[in-house]
């Protein structure tokens, strides 16, 4: 396959995008709406991390985020903005984005692409601010047509994944004490990119013989040490690569992917849809996140380009509550892969939802994006 195919993506994308809406007819036709007016509200909140979690770019304890909730007609839909420092977000930023919308203007809550168009069009970036008011307007939508979000979308809740659990950069002994703690999980996801990289790896298999997937986090900087650090890993069991260098490298990363033995997954290269396009040829795959796609709606788009593409699709995270990890699983029957570990890396989680069985995603029956309020 060619780096660069636009005659086939641009067919392939005006295929697939006139049946991206996000509310299918079936289910809103029958609804009637009051004439209310949407109410927004929202509130900082930090994550409290159990361990440090360090990756090639940073460290950190907490999670800043942003929790939302849009209320219609008696009824709440919960959402949240998850903002990691480093990716330039913060309960600063998120307060004056969302003070500036303004939901009143919209009688129908069901006018998805209307009102989150509007939404995105109030200011360039802040991803993690825009989902939080997608989550939430989701979540809403679900509870009004009392379905969870993986049946509007007619997905089998059996086909979920297994998820990955994440271990950050650490001493050994540190690293041997997270492998332990995550014994229920099938596969482990290893943040690479420093110094380090062959005694993380040396370490963890000294204790088990479990899949593993690294995310560089675009740590490395030279791609014959990247082919040679792929090489050796793939001799340790690692099945894919995230992210091994930096994210605007789209000719060292074709290059890379073509002698890899091992997938090679775009992670900071893909933000948003447009970014799937430029993926393609580049990486084997794509991680989306809710964070940096503006949420369920667009995320839901980039899966089915990617896969119209041919392309792996995995399912990743931040560091978040159980309400934006639960609004991911809504998606996780369609994609290959999974990593929503998020809220298994906090200690002051606020919901109840989407839990990990033995390893797997598995969701639940609660309508909209599937989760209660615990505190």
């Amino acid at each position: 396959m060619k780096r660069r195919d636009f005659l086939k993506v641009s067919s392939i994308t005006a295929v697939v995008t006139p049946f991206l809406g996000s509310v299918p007819k079936v289910f809103s036709k029958n609804l009637k709406t009051s004439g209310e007016k949407m109410k927004l509200k929202f509130y900082p909140y930090t994550l409290e991390l159990k361990h440090t979690f360090t990756v090639a770019t940073a460290s950190r304890k907490t999670t800043p985020v942003m929790m939302v909730e849009i209320e219609y007609d008696g009824v709440i839909g919960y959402g949240e903005a998850s903002m990691p420092p480093y990716l330039g977000e913060s309960h600063q930023t998120a307060t004056e984005f969302l003070s500036k919308v303004n939901l009143e203007q919209f009688p129908d809550p069901f006018k998805t692409e209307e009102i989150l168009s509007y939404v995105d069009s109030i200011a360039p970036g802040n991803p993690a601010a825009k989902a939080s008011i997608d989550i939430a307007l989701h979540d809403l939508l679900g509870k009004l047509m009392n379905q969870p979000w993986y049946k509007i979308w007619g997905l089998n809740p059996e086909n979920t994944p297994y998820t990955s659990f994440t271990i950050g950069i650490d001493k050994p002994d540190v690293v041997r004490q997270k492998v332990k703690e995550a014994e229920q999980y099938k596969i482990l996801k290893v943040k690479l990119g420093l110094d380090n990289d062959k005694e993380m790896i040396e370490t963890i298999r000294s204790v088990t013989d479990k899949p593993i997937r690294c995310d560089v986090n675009q740590g490395w900087k030279d791609k014959e040490y990247a082919l040679k650090m792929i090489e050796w890993l793939a001799t340790k069991g690692v099945e894919f690569i995230e992210q091994p260098m930096p994210k605007d490298w789209y000719d060292e990363h074709a290059w890379l992917r073509e002698r890899s033995p091992i997938p090679v997954i775009g992670d900071e290269s893909v933000q948003r849809l447009p970014d799937v396009k430029k993926a393609y040829g580049v990486y084997d795959g794509i991680n989306v996140k809710l964070m940096k796609s503006t949420g369920m709606r667009e995320a839901y788009k980039m899966i089915l380009l990617a896969k119209s593409l041919g392309m792996k699709v995995m399912l990743g995270c931040m560091t978040e509550t159980s309400c934006a990890i639960s609004a991911a699983a809504q998606l996780s029957p369609m994609v290959d892969w999974a990593d929503l570990d998020g809220a298994e890396l906090i200690s002051n989680d606020l919901f109840e939802g989407t839990k990990i069985i033995d390893g797997k995603v598995t969701l639940t029956n609660l309508p909209g994006i599937g989760v209660r309020k615990i505190k």
